[in-house]
């Protein structure tokens, strides 16, 4: 299961603009998952790219 730290995040964008398919943006412009898994994306990848590690997997 992926999830989002919402008091991490810095709403950098950097995850949906990697996997658009697991991640949006919520109306506070902070990232949160929308799916548990992507088939055309690493989502270890898209977490390891959060500058701030907000990301779980």
């Amino acid at each position: 299961m992926i999830s989002v730290d919402q008091s991490l995040c810095i709403g950098c964008g950097i995850c949906y603009d990697m996997c658009p398919e697991a991640f949006t943006s919520t109306e506070e412009g902070k990232a949160q998952a929308t799916k548990s898994e992507c088939e055309l994306h690493n989502l270890e990848e898209v977490a390891d790219a959060c500058p701030v590690e907000a990301i779980n997997i």
